[in-house]
């Protein structure tokens, strides 16, 4: 499980764990590029996910929109998912290449696995969240609250799950308990 908050790091350690089993295309928001956080530096963890997938990440709109058309993926991650990523999905905005990426793959009807990481799952984003639970091809990795007396709308997913969540969509079944 990852602590309090997920990072960019413990996706980084989900990578490598789903690199043992499966080719990786990494796609990045193209807001990543110079955002530096608290979680670390933007250019390390693009070097990372470079390392680790032996690819470059993709970054612009134009780059993700011919994932599912060209059959580049089988399957797509989005780890750590935001509440904002989480919801334009639900809603169908298509303005990162992360939202590009999940439409392409959508279209031709492949598996998407969402790993949350927001504060607001059980708030503004909720509405959202609970419209993609009946989203043909959406799967989920299941949530817990990370911290319900500091901040008692967030939800995070265990990341821990997410090679079995894959699995689990893969199959066209989502993992269950959905809540834990």
């Amino acid at each position: 499980m990852c602590g309090s908050f997920c990072t960019l790091s413990q996706a980084m350690e989900q990578m490598r764990a789903l690199k043992k089993e499966y080719s990786i295309l990494p796609v990045f928001s193209q807001n990543v590029f110079g955002t530096d956080t608290r979680f670390g530096k933007a250019e390390d963890f693009l070097k990372e996910a470079s390392e680790i997938s032996g690819r470059t990440p993709l970054h612009t709109i134009v780059e993700a929109e011919p994932i599912g058309p060209k059959s580049l993926v089988d399957l797509m991650v989005v780890c750590p998912c935001t509440g904002n990523t989480l919801s334009k999905i639900a809603n169908g905005i298509t303005d990162t290449s992360v939202t590009m990426a999940v439409k392409s793959t959508l279209r031709v009807g492949k598996p998407v696995v969402l790993c949350l990481a927001t504060n607001d799952a059980m708030g503004a984003s909720g509405p959202n969240l609970a419209k993609l639970f009946n989203t043909k091809h959406i799967y989920i990795v299941p949530l817990r609250q990370d911290d319900p007396e500091k901040k008692p709308f967030s939800l995070v997913s265990d990341f821990s799950l997410l090679s079995q969540t894959v699995k689990e969509a893969e199959e066209g079944r989502q993992l269950q308990p959905f809540y834990r």
